[in-house]
């Protein structure tokens, strides 16, 4: 084995979370030595691939689980509203990025696609109404349009409204300034930026298969799996972004706060049309209501989807099961995370959730005549030929423990980070790519708190003019970064009015 080499930073997993953090990591320090490390033989081979995720910029602008209804009718906003202000981070990052001149084009990543959300039923549009009237009353919202009426539905979404029975109740909501972006575009740019600067490295077809406290660092052993040669780095911070197999790097660690994180492995599937003279009909990310009993990650929606220059949609998704861990994964992905420290919670959740099981069974067995009839809720007249199956990325949700329940199942994301700071790891699913840019600095601030407040702070107040809870409340300042966003990311033409803050 050869002598062990010696970097600041070593990232697992080449993917939008450690594209992300290495090129925050290189612009806040540019003599960071930092290596990127990938199992596949290329960048976002994983949950960042196009095809693998619904391409949706997260903004809260369509989805209905951020914004849950109380049993007094009140509909509850702060979800939204604080995945919206993450988003606007992400885009300060992209347009910083973009103003360079080194990073290429926005327009191959980020596309303008507007958000919808449909409901059907009294109850549906019960909740919808109440919804935008709650929504539209803060700024980040204000552009919200919502309508009954089945002619202004038809003019929005063309391909969904004929074929209607004439008595059916349905309403809709509009924002137009929605996004459709390509997260394995973005990040392979991200890693070509990364790459052209010294000290920065991504190294493929490379397995991490031990981590050893090393002093305030680790012993990272790394292997290739093509000629099986190992060998050892040295880092002062880990990073384990590999999506689903960051939670056995994470056991791999030993650290304390790993203890009693299981993972519980959920896979999707899409029905996928690609015929332009169905797709020139629907352009927009339209999402609906789960049905009763369903797990969020199951809501229903018909999606643009632009990928490489081209348009395509999207329906679904549809959830499955599997052990696996990740999409190129192995079957004992499961049951080897299983330890004493996350049996407990794990066989709780288990006990607990019969019903997703179920659910997630039924899915699978499902036939495509069963898929094709979930489409015609959204889109009537459907036609079978149009469409086929697309497997989606593997999603590992996360499982905790929990002193009253023993073990809940939680949707969304987790940071975990060692108490010294020196290895942290990112655990979970939606809404993660759209805002990995909040989870980056929060994980900045928490493992470099000294160099955050101290030699890091200009460069981050340059890159991030306004922060989340500060575009949260004030209504002036969010409008004049949201317009210097998309005119810099040319989701808009620029206008006269537009400043900038170059």
């Amino acid at each position: 084995m050869a002598h062990n080499e010696a970097v600041d930073v070593v990232l697992v997993g080449a993917g939008i979370m450690s594209a992300t953090l290495a090129v925050l990591l290189k612009e806040l320090d540019p003599a960071i030595k930092l290596e990127v490390v990938e199992l596949m033989d290329s960048g976002a081979a994983e949950s960042s691939n196009p095809w693998n995720n619904a391409g949706t910029g997260h903004a809260g602008l369509c989805e209905l689980n951020y914004t849950p209804q109380a049993a007094d009718g009140t509909v509850d906003i702060k979800k939204a509203v604080h995945i919206n202000t993450q988003f606007e981070v992400s885009k300060q990052f992209w347009s910083y990025l973009t103003k360079k001149g080194t990073f290429g084009s926005s327009k191959t990543f980020i596309s303008p696609v507007p958000h919808l959300s449909f409901v059907q039923g009294n109850d549906g549009v019960s909740f919808l109404k109440e919804r935008f009237k709650t929504l539209s009353k803060h700024h980040a919202f204000s552009d919200m349009e919502y309508t009954e009426d089945k002619a202004t539905m038809a003019e929005w979404m063309p391909l969904m409204m004929p074929g209607r029975p004439a008595d059916e109740v349905v309403a809709a909501t509009r924002v137009m300034n929605g996004t459709d972006v390509n997260f394995g575009a973005l990040t392979n740019q991200l890693l070509a930026h990364l790459t052209s600067a010294p000290d920065a490295q991504v190294k493929y077809c490379k397995r991490v298969t031990g981590l050893k406290r090393n002093g305030s660092g680790w012993t990272v052993s790394i292997k290739d799996v093509n000629s099986g040669n190992s060998r050892e780095v040295d880092a002062k911070f880990v990073f384990l972004g590999a999506g689903g197999a960051a939670l056995p790097l994470l056991q791999a660690s030993g650290i304390e706060e790993s203890k009693g994180f299981g993972g519980f492995p959920i896979s999707g599937q899409w029905l996928r049309c690609d015929n332009p003279e169905v797709v020139k009909h629907h352009q927009a990310k339209v999402y609906s209501q789960a049905a009763v009993g369903s797990p969020p990650m199951s809501v229903p929606h018909l999606d643009t989807r632009v990928v490489d220059g081209k348009k395509s949609l999207l329906f679904g998704p549809y959830a499955g099961f599997t052990t696996k861990f990740l999409k190129h994964g192995s079957f004992m992905d499961l049951p080897m995370s299983v330890r004493a420290g996350n049996i407990g919670p794990m066989l709780a959740v288990a006990k607990n959730n019969m019903d997703l099981t179920k659910y997630l069974v039924s899915e699978v067995m499902q036939s495509m005549e069963q898929r094709l009839d979930s489409l015609r809720r959204f889109y009537p007249e459907a036609k079978a030929e149009d469409w086929r199956l697309e497997v989606a990325g593997q999603r590992v949700q996360i499982i905790k423990k929990d002193p009253k329940k023993g073990g809940i199942l939680q949707f969304g994301t987790e940071l975990v980070a060692s108490k010294d700071g020196s290895l942290a790891a990112l655990l979970g699913a939606s809404p993660g790519a759209s805002v990995t840019v909040s989870i980056m600095l929060e994980l900045i601030e928490k493992c470099f708190p000294n160099k955050t407040s101290g030699e890091w702070a200009a460069k981050l107040a340059e890159i991030f003019p306004a922060r989340e809870k500060v575009l949260e409340t004030d209504a002036a300042l969010y409008r004049k970064i949201n317009v210097q966003n998309n005119v810099a990311l040319e989701l808009v033409e620029a206008s006269n009015e537009t400043e900038s803050y170059a």
